[in-house]
């Protein structure tokens, strides 16, 4: 008889980061795994929904990506966010532990819940209080809270997760870097006036390709220690000018860059970054991919997709 494979339950799966986690699952990323998908119209806001899916899934091991995250949207109806963010990972772990479910459980969070950070308290550790400044990180700190709670009152293997801005190709182009890679896109194909609309893009941000985010997932489900939170990060700031720039230094178009009212924020982080010291001590993991690959890779992936 065959060894039965591990079975990995990844929820929010059709997502732009879980797409990433099942391909690498298939290539063999998360060791000798296979994944598990939840079925397109499930909703987690749903108990006997989530039954369902824990049931048919028989997971050995969770890794939670399923979230409403975009940030706006968590404004225009911040019920909505929490009942799917919170309330949804509550299902999620009453589901598993209605079955038993003796494996780990991977909460992936959000650097976001630390809200505004003083410059000299930079870089982000662990050790830094979260101070949620939207109902989505509020939403992401409580069902972190959640999930430890489980693990003290009823001995769940978690673990969290707090990845910082990742980016890659098919991202939505809701987010900077796709943006901008979408607008030079169409420049080069003259399908726009050569004109870049931006936002405040001398804010600095702690960019991560996905890619290298999935094998911290894939670490932290193989030796991530139990209970503990891990942020994930590259530990480097860099701003968006810098990263446009590095986009227009491999095209031959000549836009001008011009501000955008509508895509400012207020009371923006002017700098962001954080530090993995315990993530890399705890799994032995690093970055592989440099910020340059990645942003050739999202302006590649935007050329094709605006053909």
């Amino acid at each position: 008889m065959s060894r039965r494979c591990a079975r990995i339950l990844v929820t929010g799966a059709g997502g732009f980061v879980g797409r990433y986690v099942l391909e690498a699952v298939k290539n063999g990323r998360f060791g000798d795994a296979v994944a598990a998908a939840p079925p397109p119209e499930w909703d987690i806001r749903n108990l006997d929904s989530t039954r369902d899916v824990v049931a048919q899934a028989m997971p050995d091991a969770v890794v939670h990506l399923a979230a409403q995250s975009f940030v706006p949207r968590s404004f225009e109806d911040p019920a909505e966010t929490l009942a799917i963010n919170a309330g949804g990972t509550a299902n999620l772990i009453k589901a598993l532990q209605e079955r038993d479910f003796g494996g780990r459980f991977l909460y992936v969070s959000s650097g976001d819940l630390y809200g505004l950070v003083a410059e000299e308290d930079l870089p982000v550790t662990e050790y830094i209080q979260p101070q949620p400044r939207n109902p989505y990180a509020v939403s992401k700190w409580a069902a972190e809270q959640l999930c430890l709670q489980a693990g003290r009152t009823h001995g769940l293997d978690c673990v969290i997760a707090r990845p910082f801005n990742h980016v890659g190709p098919g991202q939505s182009d809701r987010f900077v870097l796709p943006s901008l890679a979408g607008q030079i896109a169409e420049i080069e194909a003259g399908r726009r006036t050569p004109l870049i609309e931006v936002g405040d893009i001398d804010s600095t941000r702690d960019f991560l390709d996905v890619r290298d985010v999935v094998a911290a997932y894939a670490a932290l489900l193989r030796a991530g220690v139990r209970g503990t939170t891990y942020v994930i990060a590259s530990g480097h700031e860099r701003s968006v000018r810098e990263l446009l720039n590095l986009m227009l230094a491999h095209t031959d178009a000549t836009p001008e860059i011009r501000m955008d009212p509508s895509r400012m924020r207020p009371s923006e982080q002017k700098r962001m970054r954080a530090d993995s010291r315990r993530l890399r001590d705890d799994t032995g993991w690093s970055p592989e991919l440099s910020i340059e690959t990645t942003v050739l890779d999202l302006l590649d992936y935007a050329r094709k997709s605006k053909q």
